[in-house]
């Protein structure tokens, strides 16, 4: 029997913004979501520091009582929030700058029951990839990160630093948290294998 021959891997992109770009998409607020108020924004960065600009990036985080949108969650019906969809897409700009209005997710349980800190779930695709690249956003300024499970299995307290969003200046909108994401080289985000 002949063997029959295998295709040959495609890199993503670049095709991004005239095939997914969705006025709205960003804001995960729109429909009248409860909870603190937040922005996420930064810059997505290829290997030499240039920024990537027809990346996207996918988000889906817990809404703030800490419920996800998705059958499969376990918790309480009660704890959904109809105002909130807890998935958003963004694309980067020509400086390969992104932004995404949300709220600040609640506490979900995870392996084993043990709470995981507040965290935003990313897939980032870009030009050159084979494939999505995951990781998940921290904030810096909370205080559950310590006894989260998925942060503390990163032994390298660099590449845990990466993913941390920095809390910025108090603007009109709620806080700003900045996460850039480096896609590889000096100051990579720490990615995960999914």
């Amino acid at each position: 029997m002949a063997k029959e021959p295998t295709t040959p891997s495609q890199t993503i992109g670049p095709f991004f913004h005239p095939a997914l770009d969705r006025a709205g998409w960003s804001d995960l607020t729109s429909a009248g979501a409860r909870g603190d108020r937040i922005a996420v924004e930064g810059r997505v960065l290829d290997g030499d520091g240039q920024p990537c600009d027809d990346a996207l990036i996918e988000m889906w985080q817990a809404n703030a009582a800490g419920k996800y949108a998705h059958p499969d969650d376990p918790q309480p019906e009660d704890r959904l929030d109809a105002g909130f969809l807890g998935f958003g897409r963004a694309l980067t700009a020509g400086d390969g700058r992104y932004r995404f209005k949300t709220i600040r997710p609640g506490r979900v349980p995870g392996p084993g029951g043990v709470l995981q800190a507040p965290h935003i779930n990313l897939a980032i695709f870009a030009r050159g990839l084979l494939g999505r690249l995951c990781t998940r956003l921290y904030f810096a300024d909370e205080r559950s990160n310590g006894d989260d499970p998925v942060l503390a299995s990163i032994a390298d307290p660099v590449a845990r630093r990466t993913l941390l969003a920095i809390p910025q200046p108090a603007g009109g909108e709620g806080i700003v948290y900045r996460f850039d994401i480096v896609l590889q080289g000096q100051g990579e985000t720490a990615f995960f294998d999914v």
